[in-house]
């Protein structure tokens, strides 16, 4: 097992246990607007018992994929070449001007890494699927609203476009730090159907929560969502790295390792040790510990230093056509309010295919996800799964979420908290980001330059 020591031959590094996050991998300490690596002097990343990179975040090929799913049995020869696929285990798109683009240009992976558009954003509104108006000018012309809502939904995307938080002038003499979501949205008198797709497929709260939150939060999720439409043109506010997610774990791993950081994979039953005080000294596998000051790892680890707190249930679809209804779409999200289907949380569609290179032409992966409410996946995904028409294959899987109790000053233990069931990023990279102030004392200043991370064209 690989360590580093510096000048003075004393051992100083943190070690990172390879998981499901992939932006602590590059903690670097060389000049300050960027990340730090993990002390001056290098350090590891440990990716217990996988031939991959990425841990629960990877990209599968036709074999993994059959391997992990169904055992011995083997993919069936009419869906192609197995390298042809990356099957991305946590499904997430990146909002185009969103946190996570950010980090990547900030740590410089983006050099490593090659993005394209997601061609759609929908939202299933009153048993049909609808393309998400994001602008005033998409409002006045969408079918999920009538002529009189459409004139007042308009009106209110006008207020959201031009609201800016330090100029006073915009804001109509309300204080939104004040006023709730509920407040601001009744003084425009949209309706509940409006109010739906405007809070989850825009503004992509989980849940109704945020209608009795202050309205700030919802109008900057939604000057996002415009934004990002904007960035590229195209039909949806995402973008998304060719090759899949397990795109953004290797080029983390290239870039650590231009700072002199280690990987090693195929580690199994990874131990992380502790002293007498109860601070974390080391990580031992196969008989080898590797010492370090401090650990971060995903919940998985350090079951007695996290709780559960919920479960995601997935269904996983590879097709032979894109999901109807979304225009023929060869990349495209759904998303299902929790309303319309009668549900405590909402249900994600995600589909990507030969456009991303991740599958053979003609072929298209779906992924129909949520938090589970029951213990029948298979009946709970159903309402998303219905909207796919006909599948070649699908596979199910449910894990539980955990986030961490412990306390790090104390035990010098950072732990993250398990992937939720959306698909975007920008919940997750708020856990990193939240991470890394906790590791370093420092915020990570953001203000990048976003042309940076140019979407590749047709």
């Amino acid at each position: 097992m690989a360590n580093h020591k510096s000048g003075g031959g004393s051992e100083s590094f943190s070690l990172a246990v390879e998981h499901e996050r992939f932006p602590h991998s590059s903690l670097r300490e060389e000049e300050e607007p960027k990340f730090k690596e993990w002390g001056k002097s290098g350090g590891s990343r440990i990716a217990p018992g996988n031939d991959y990179y990425g841990g629960e975040s990877t990209s599968l090929n036709l074999i993994q994929l059959w391997k992990r799913f169904r055992g011995n049995d083997k993919p069936p020869a009419h869906l192609g070449s197995s390298r042809d696929y990356n099957v991305d285990m946590i499904p997430k798109f990146m909002m185009a001007n969103g946190t996570l683009v950010r980090v990547l240009i900030h740590t410089d992976v983006t050099k490593y890494l090659y993005f394209k558009a997601v061609d759609g954003g929908y939202v299933f509104n009153k048993g049909k699927v609808h393309k998400v108006p994001a602008t005033d000018m998409e409002a006045l012309k969408s079918p999920l609203m009538g002529l009189f809502e459409k004139r007042r939904a308009r009106k209110f995307f006008i207020y959201v476009q031009d609201y800016e938080e330090n100029d006073p002038k915009t804001h109509e003499g309300m204080d939104l730090t004040r006023v709730t979501t509920r407040e601001l949205i009744a003084k425009y008198g949209l309706d509940d159907n409006t109010v739906d797709f405007i809070g989850h497929a825009l503004a992509l709260h989980r849940d109704d929560r945020y209608l009795d939150e202050p309205a700030l939060d919802t109008v900057k999720r939604m000057k996002l969502y415009a934004e990002s439409i904007a960035r590229f043109q195209g039909g949806s506010p995402y973008i998304y790295p060719l090759y899949g997610l397990g795109e953004l774990p290797q080029a983390f791993a290239r870039l650590s390792a231009v700072y002199g950081g280690t990987y090693m994979l195929n580690k199994p039953e990874c131990k992380v040790e502790f002293d007498e005080e109860g601070k974390v000294a080391g990580v031992t596998s196969e008989g080898e510990t590797a010492r370090c000051k401090k650990v971060v790892c995903d919940p998985s680890y350090l079951p007695n230093k996290a709780r559960k707190v919920g479960r995601v249930a997935r269904a996983i679809c590879i097709m032979s056509h894109p999901i109807p209804n979304t225009n023929d779409s060869p990349s495209v999200q759904v998303i299902l309010p929790q309303k319309q289907l009668g549900r405590k949380s909402d249900m994600y569609l995600f589909c990507c295919s030969y456009s991303h290179n991740v599958a053979p032409k003609g072929k298209f992966i779906a992924f129909v996800s949520t938090e589970a409410e029951t213990t029948q996946p298979e009946i709970e995904l159903k309402p998303g799964i219905d909207l796919l028409g006909p599948v070649d294959e699908i596979f199910f899987d449910v894990y539980d979420r955990y986030e961490p109790v412990n306390e790090p000053s104390l035990d010098n233990c950072f732990i993250s908290t398990s992937y939720d069931a959306t698909t975007h990023f920008e919940s997750t990279v708020m856990d990193v980001l939240n991470m890394y102030t906790m590791i370093t004392g420092k915020v990570v200043d953001l203000s990048v330059d976003l042309s940076a991370a140019s979407a590749a064209e047709e």
